[in-house]
């Protein structure tokens, strides 16, 4: 055994998402490290990063939404300087949103009608998605028809981080700020609220504040020429074909330089980078002698910040308001497992996680003192329940 795992048990990992995802043509390729008190004790990579080459354990994949919890940190690092609080209003820092009100009707080829808001936009709604702004792929209401016509949160827009607030500022709130959970673009807007702070890009801010002092030096918003051969090709969900080529790693544009970056969807990492991020988190904020937020201020980020407590089915009004959400409560840029006899998973109450849409996941449990990575690339990630897969095959692998 291995820090309390069955190393058979590990093995197990690898089998099934090779015979259940891999050899079926369902996903390209699976990358998985599990770790322990902070000593990696499985590692597994298997399919093929680009047809005919083998997944290497270096490999850079797009993490997508898990540059949520990575921003997130960031913007708590300037709240426990004093630069920023949870009860900042938007405003503030972004006042193209001092005008931005609450839909009533219209939408399509009709004017929006809306109302201002009772309460403005804080911080703390951009951190835990209580701010009313949503994502265009949501396709439940004229707003998100609003958020596609403009291609605010395409992947190849063209904005800059001002034009990017100014153009989100136009289209009405999906809700009052503070009323529901919709998953959306606020940490889109974090970043520019951040890059406002610190008077200096927000990429930049990334690299100085959190990159460069955990060595994530594969971790960053585009792919470096020398290696681009390292970056996996992406798939899109096609129900013919199972996979469709997405975003060739050879031309990817991940290799190229943008003049918007996403903080809610726009980094590139690998398994070693995105665990030196995760083991800062179990390690309360430090790793290696280097601190990068306070135990006090990550467990402020670790509680369930849903207005009056419950769980994301009682409070979402989005796409992630299905019963796999049961149990699972919502803090500043992470999902916390509340109760894990509802969300019908082996877990710990007060892990928390994220994944991508890329079906990328990670997870962190204090109570265990297990960290997971978890990466592939194919889109969207509900196509497949396999980071649940895997998270329940991690937990039964414990034999202490």
């Amino acid at each position: 055994m291995t820090q309390g795992f069955d190393p058979a048990r590990l093995d197990r990992i690898p089998a099934f998402l090779t015979a259940k995802y891999v050899d079926s043509g369902r996903l390209p390729h699976a990358a998985t490290l599990v770790s322990r008190r902070g000593e990696v004790v499985h590692r597994s990579c298997i399919g093929d990063a680009r047809p005919g080459a083998a997944l290497k354990e270096d490999a850079i994949f797009r993490i997508a939404s898990m540059t949520k919890p990575i921003t997130s940190v960031a913007l708590m690092m300037l709240l426990e300087e004093g630069k920023v609080a949870l009860s900042d209003p938007l405003v503030k820092f972004c006042p193209e949103f001092r005008d931005t009100g609450v839909f009533v009707a219209g939408g399509g080829n009709m004017p929006f009608v809306t109302r201002p808001v009772t309460q403005p936009i804080r911080i703390i709604d951009l951190l835990r998605h209580t701010a009313g702004l949503t994502y265009s792929f949501q396709e439940r209401t004229p707003v998100d028809a609003a958020y596609r016509k403009t291609r605010i949160d395409d992947f190849d827009a063209d904005y800059t981080m001002d034009g990017f607030i100014g153009a989100l500022a136009k289209i009405p709130l999906q809700f009052e700020p503070g009323a529901h959970w919709n998953y959306s673009m606020a940490t889109d807007v974090l970043g520019a609220v951040i890059e406002r702070v610190e008077s200096k890009p927000f990429a930049a801010v990334l690299n100085e504040r959190i990159f460069t002092p955990l060595g994530m030096k594969d971790t960053g918003f585009q792919v470096p020429a020398d290696q681009q051969h390292r970056l996996t090709d992406c798939y899109i969900f096609d129900p013919a074909e199972k996979m469709k080529l997405f975003d060739s790693g050879d031309r990817s544009r991940w290799a190229k330089a943008r003049s918007f970056h996403s903080g809610g969807g726009g980094l590139v990492s690998t398994l070693a980078d995105y665990h030196r991020f995760c083991l800062m988190l179990l390690g309360g904020g430090t790793l290696d002698g280097v601190r990068i937020i306070s135990r006090k201020t990550l467990a402020l980020m670790t509680a369930n910040h849903l207005v009056g407590g419950g769980d994301l089915t009682q409070h979402s009004v989005g796409v992630f308001s299905e019963d796999d959400n049961a149990g699972i409560g919502f803090g500043l840029g992470f999902a916390v497992t509340l109760d894990p006899a509802r969300a019908g998973i082996p877990a710990s109450a007060g892990d928390f996680y994220w994944g991508g849409m890329f079906s990328t996941g990670f997870f962190v449990d204090p109570v265990e003192e297990i960290c997971m990575v978890f990466m592939t690339q194919l889109m969207p990630s509900s196509t497949y329940p396999v980071r649940r897969q895997v998270k329940t095959l991690v937990h039964a692998a414990l034999d202490d």
